[in-house]
């Protein structure tokens, strides 16, 4: 195979898995929330996509830290190889912003909690003592270039429910 129709074969993969991408629920919290609404995909050639967002924590809010570290957002690699995502950035709409420092194994994800803890291969903290993720938000995906790679929206400003 030639490597124009390699990299067009790769394109079309990539568009393949964000459309994939964009069918998935933005919320696992059970509470009928977070329908897709996204700005749009931006880079078409990344393989690391937003997957689920849990952006109102189980229970009430009290603001401890198993209830902040109860919102969360996944990101995934939906590659197979790794991605190195130093200074890649994941934001909210208030402009809240964590800053990534790690390497995303192929066909992996790893989950971004809000409040204090341990960084694992699979979760990683913002180590914040206040919520990110409002009812009604955005999170934006950047790559260490400043790109947009991905963004989710959700709430009654984007027409999802309350």
């Amino acid at each position: 195979m030639s490597r124009s129709a390699r990299r067009i074969t790769a394109a079309v993969l990539a568009s393949g898995a964000l459309v994939a991408a964009a069918a998935l629920p933005a919320v696992a919290d059970g509470h009928g929330h977070g329908h897709d609404h996204g700005h749009g995909r931006g880079h078409a050639h990344s393989a690391v996509v937003l997957g689920k967002i849990q952006y109102n924590s189980p229970g009430r809010d009290f603001g401890s830290n198993r209830s902040l570290n109860g919102e969360w957002v996944t990101v995934t690699n939906t590659g197979r190889h790794s991605v190195n995502l130093r200074g890649w950035t994941l934001r909210d709409e208030s402009h809240r912003t964590y800053r990534f420092d790690l390497r995303l194994p192929g066909r992996s994800s790893v989950r971004v909690h809000t409040g204090v803890g341990r960084d694992t291969r699979t979760d990683v903290y913002q180590d914040l003592r206040r919520y990110v993720w409002d009812n009604s938000d955005t999170a934006t995906l950047r790559d260490a270039n400043g790109h947009k790679v991905d963004s989710k929206s959700w709430g009654h400003r984007y027409g999802g429910r309350r």
